[in-house]
């Protein structure tokens, strides 16, 4: 990040010489207003439109309605704390934010947590491949073809994907060199992920009202690219005020997309909504025209979205083994099979898209977006208890504990008992 550095004498000593003090702004980018709503809105929207028209089959129209509204108001709240503490501190990330507050076991946690997300979010995509592919593969195929065949099988299809696409893309040294790779079919891939959206029946959700909380909060997880945004914002004076805007919009359009998904997804089959909402149109619409393009545009976006996903995943990978060490290649290439080694197993082996969500939801998403913007404000900041600011960093880390222990004990048990 950059700064502009700012010095003023109006204030004395005790025997009255004036007192010059250097204060620091994140300097502005270049980025337009709307073009960091457009970049926050790519942060927000995810996998997590596909988790939500199940719980709102468990929690009811209006007890899902009150539930995103809380979760979204308390992302923009620390969203705020976020951008009050890089005005003060002059800091443009996430895991800088940690060392501030705790040193470099804060840096560390953060990077850990942040690792376990990607990873997560990952996993949540190699299983929409691995459930997607072989529909999709026979909606092209006679009604009368013989079932069984290896290019009906998901595991399979994943690995061959995986092999022939993602490895090629993730093992690339930079994420510049992603986009490069990627120019001719990024537009189209953006196209598809607006038009995945669009379609609001597009949901994957889940089975008990315990996984709603956490899915919201993978829903809502942008945190980690509040910071950088916030730099590259383009505005005439350095003031948190514009940012916050950028934040609101951003989040209020997805609020609109998130509900219209999941009513829509909810209201197409009500109580015997499937897991895997596309899926479940197999028994009425196999063949839809219109359901095919769906699925073609969730499997393109995910499978452009997982290298992407793993560049900051590998960062924090070699962060806490090499440190500020010189990465060889050979490091590089061993994070990254570890990596996507780590990510398909998970895709295969996990039974249900709602664990992934839970689980990954109900522990490091609700830590990056309740649980360390508190800390980190009660830790760095100027404001200190029992001020209203303070009070209110104090709540939302209490929130997030809560919200979080509860949710993956409640899922751990059902997990055992079934």
């Amino acid at each position: 990040a950059e700064y502009d550095w700012s010095v003023s004498c109006d204030q004395e000593d005790e025997d009255g010489d004036s007192v010059f003090c250097f204060t620091s702004q994140v300097r502005g980018g270049s980025a337009s207003f709307s073009s960091s709503v457009f970049n926050l809105m790519n942060a927000i929207m995810g996998s997590g439109i596909l988790g939500l028209a199940y719980a709102m089959a468990n929690t009811g129209i209006i007890g899902f309605t009150l539930l995103l509204i809380l979760v979204s108001s308390l992302a923009v709240y620390s969203i705020h704390l976020l951008l009050t503490l890089c005005d003060q501190t002059g800091i443009s990330a996430y895991e800088t934010l940690g060392d501030r507050a705790f040193g470099r076991p804060g840096r560390i946690l953060v990077a850990c947590t942040i690792l376990v997300q990607n990873i997560g979010a990952m996993s949540s995509y190699m299983f929409i491949l691995k459930s997607e592919l072989p529909a999709v593969i026979s909606s092209f195929l006679s009604p009368v073809h013989d079932g069984g065949v290896w290019y009906e099988n998901g595991v399979l299809l994943l690995i061959l994907v995986t092999v022939c696409v993602v490895l090629p893309l993730a093992l690339l040294p930079k994420i510049g060199k992603f986009w490069k790779s990627c120019r001719t079919c990024y537009p189209f891939h953006v196209k598809c992920f607006l038009l995945c959206i669009a379609f609001c029946f597009v949901c994957v959700c889940f089975s008990q009202s315990v996984y709603a909380v956490p899915t919201m909060a993978f829903s809502f997880l942008c945190h980690t690219a509040i910071l950088p945004i916030y730099c590259e914002l383009q505005r005439s004076v350095s003031t948190k005020q514009r940012m916050q805007q950028v934040t609101n919009v951003s989040i209020s359009l997805s609020f609109i997309l998130y509900f219209i998904s999941a009513l829509f997804g909810y209201l197409t089959f009500y109580n015997s909504v499937e897991s895997e909402l596309l899926l479940s149109y197999d028994v009425y619409r196999p063949r839809d025209v219109l359901v095919v393009i769906v699925r073609l545009a969730v499997l393109l976006a995910v499978l452009l979205t997982v290298p992407l996903i793993h560049f900051p995943a590998r960062k924090a990978v070699l962060m806490l083994v090499k440190g500020e060490e010189s990465i060889s290649f050979l490091s590089h290439c061993l994070a990254t099979f570890l990596l996507i080694t780590t990510v398909v197993l998970l895709a295969v082996y996990v039974p249900d898209i709602r664990n992934i969500f839970g689980v990954v939801g109900s522990t490091t998403s609700t830590c990056l977006l309740f649980v360390y913007p508190g800390l980190f404000f009660l830790r760095v900041s100027t404001h200190t208890l029992p001020s209203p600011a303070a009070v209110g960093a104090l709540c939302l880390v209490l929130f997030g504990v809560c919200v979080g222990f509860l949710s993956l004990v409640t899922i751990t048990v059902s997990l055992v008992q079934s």
